[in-house]
């Protein structure tokens, strides 16, 4: 991992000091924590489905319903997240979503019907729309614009690292406890995290050895400083093809990945009978291949980063090959005759699906100035979600009408291939920073 913060170009000494190479590794060790506590978050509901769905009377399309309740709030959420972030600083802004999203997952566990979970999940999508946006903007403002894959790939597996450890810790939780004393835990643990953050970062701006990187690497002084971010920089973006097709593209991540998040519990449960002790173990190892999909991908896209002048081409290729991958992979785990088949081409879709999530989230941070780049994760992860939590919910349908998951892993699979053809021919070159060009231009 380089500690360089200066220009992307390699021959600029390197500025940063002893102590900034501390900082970076304090800052991925903070977002990859609050990431696990995030997906954690978003696991109990998936995690004691069948226990909730016994306990309050629901329905698979209810359950469904309330699984997609988080990801339609989660999707607006990323709408101001975005511009937030670029205008304020992730310190204040990932710290407020946190306690926001924190308190409501504890007050899940009071919920006694549908209306009161339904209000839970979609607050907790709204308090937790900063998170992955912050997650880009944090690492383009403090690493340099070849070496972001790994860091994004280490912050962004918590998407991976979570679900694989969260069904052995919360099936242990609730099996003690139950599923209300879950939902307070892991919420009492986010607004600890919350408090932490607050405290301990800072954003660059704040400091004079970031602060002073980032003027060498814009060619400014102190008495240059550009303008504070504006509202104009954000629908700037919205002027270029390679915005939609990130914002297009990110649906076939999405929809696939948080099928298998929420769903994938009930379907070893359900389909593949195992009990609920056995699918805590048996999540693990799909997760672990999405862990390294992830990290691989974030690598994989530096190494072309550094060994291409075609830096758009580099960063898409892990995305174009996750998701076609990742899609292709699925429809055999859709008709496989045993269970250790299909978990077998589960792991594989994940290892190919993350892959791509990975390299999704790196464009997010090096396709745009980085004043922009909390804007432009914003408008992506949007599209992502928004389409994407149409998954869980026609999962629930297609599972009531047909009680099997067959259709709607086909459904998963061709969303994700599409999503592959999307960014390989929409996503054709980078934005363009606001201040270099003309207001009244022509992209």
């Amino acid at each position: 991992m380089s500690s360089r913060v200066t220009s992307s170009s390699r021959e600029g000494p390197s500025i940063a000091p002893a102590r900034l190479v501390r900082r970076q590794v304090l800052i991925l060790g903070m977002l990859l924590l609050i990431g696990i506590v995030n997906y954690l978050d978003r696991s109990t509901l998936a995690i004691a489905n069948s226990t909730i769905r016994n306990d309050l009377g629901l329905t698979a399309t209810d359950m469904g319903l309330l699984l997609s309740a988080f990801s339609w709030s989660y999707a607006f959420a990323q709408l101001p997240a975005g511009p937030l972030l670029d205008r304020f600083g992730a310190r204040t802004v990932l710290g407020v979503g946190l306690l926001v999203w924190s308190v409501a997952q504890a007050a899940g566990g009071l919920a006694r019907g549908l209306g009161a979970l339904l209000a839970s999940r979609a607050v907790l999508g709204l308090g937790e729309g900063p998170m992955f946006p912050a997650n880009a903007k944090v690492v383009s403002e403090n690493f340099a614009k070849e070496n972001r894959g790994l860091p994004l790939g280490v912050t962004t597996s918590a998407s991976t690292l979570a679900p694989m450890i969260a069904p052995p810790l919360l099936t242990g939780l609730m099996l003690a406890f139950g599923w209300r004393v879950t939902f307070a835990i892991a919420g009492g643990l986010g607004i600890v995290l919350a408090l932490a953050w607050i405290a301990l970062y800072r954003n660059p701006q704040q400091l004079a050895e970031v602060d002073q990187a980032v003027d060498a690497r814009h060619g400014t002084s102190a008495s240059e400083k550009r303008p504070a971010w504006s509202f104009r920089e954000w629908a700037f973006l919205l002027r270029f093809r390679t915005t939609w097709a990130m914002i297009g593209g990110f649906v076939g991540v999405i929809y696939s990945i948080y099928l298998y998040l929420t769903w994938l519990p009930a379907y070893l449960e359900s389909e593949r009978g195992l009990s609920i002790a056995d699918v805590g173990w048996a999540l693990v190892v799909p997760y672990l291949a999405g862990t390294v999909g992830m990290l691989l991908g974030g690598v994989f896209g530096d190494a072309l980063s550094r060994r291409t002048t075609r830096q758009t081409r580099a960063r898409k290729v892990p995305v174009v090959l996750g998701l076609a991958a990742g899609g292709l992979c699925t429809l055999p785990a859709a008709f496989a005759s045993s269970t250790v088949a299909a978990i077998a081409w589960i792991c594989l879709a994940q290892f190919f699906l993350n892959m791509a999530s990975a390299g999704a989230w790196t464009m997010a941070a090096t396709m745009t100035d980085e004043r922009s780049t909390g804007s432009l994760g914003s408008l992506q992860n949007f599209g992502g979600y928004f389409g994407g939590a149409f998954a869980p919910l026609i999962t629930g349908i297609l599972v009531d009408r047909t009680d099997d998951f067959v259709a709607a892993l086909v459904i998963a699979s061709t969303v994700a291939v599409l999503a592959a053809f999307l960014y390989a021919f929409g996503v054709n070159k980078p934005i363009p920073a606001y201040s270099d060009h003309a207001v009244g231009g022509r992209p």
